[in-house]
């Protein structure tokens, strides 16, 4: 499912912009105008035997060591042939932060909910989408925790 249809059946209202390419999280936030601690980072991690997501600023680093323990297992990354079995029908390393759309957990590091608004890539390199924070965690329903550091 794409994530403007999810977005529309969840009833989020959202912006979408088109950018130049660009590759990681804060090259997007740079291209896109917007501050890296609004940009999210989504990061695809193994914790135990399950894939999940670990959400955070583009500003930040996810500290696996401090992710596991809000996990309550071994978190590591996810691989790029992993990352393709799971979102088939996005470009990789573009992934959108609900895991519900792929059946799996999302966790946000507590300092993304700062923001009123969030912005990050639409499952491809040159689409964005921005919505409200509180949308976000109404329909991601997320694990919130701190194992993000600001760069």
């Amino acid at each position: 499912m794409k994530v403007e249809e999810f977005l529309r059946n969840q009833k989020i209202p959202y912006t979408k912009n088109h950018h130049p390419e660009a590759f990681t999280a804060q090259e997007v936030a740079a291209v896109s105008h917007v501050p890296g601690a609004r940009m999210v980072k989504v990061v695809v991690v193994k914790a135990g035997d399950k894939y999940a997501l670990a959400v955070c600023p583009a500003s930040h680093r996810v500290k696996l060591d401090l992710l596991s323990k809000v996990v309550g297992k071994t978190a590591r990354l996810a691989n790029e042939g992993q990352m393709e079995e799971i979102f088939g029908d996005t470009e990789l390393g573009a992934e959108p932060p609900f895991g519900a759309m792929y059946g799996l957990e999302t966790y946000v590091d507590r300092s993304l909910a700062e923001n009123e608004q969030i912005v990050f890539q639409a499952g491809t390199h040159s689409d964005t989408i921005a919505v409200s924070y509180a949308d976000f965690d109404r329909v991601a329903k997320p694990t919130a925790g701190d194992f993000a550091e600001h760069l």
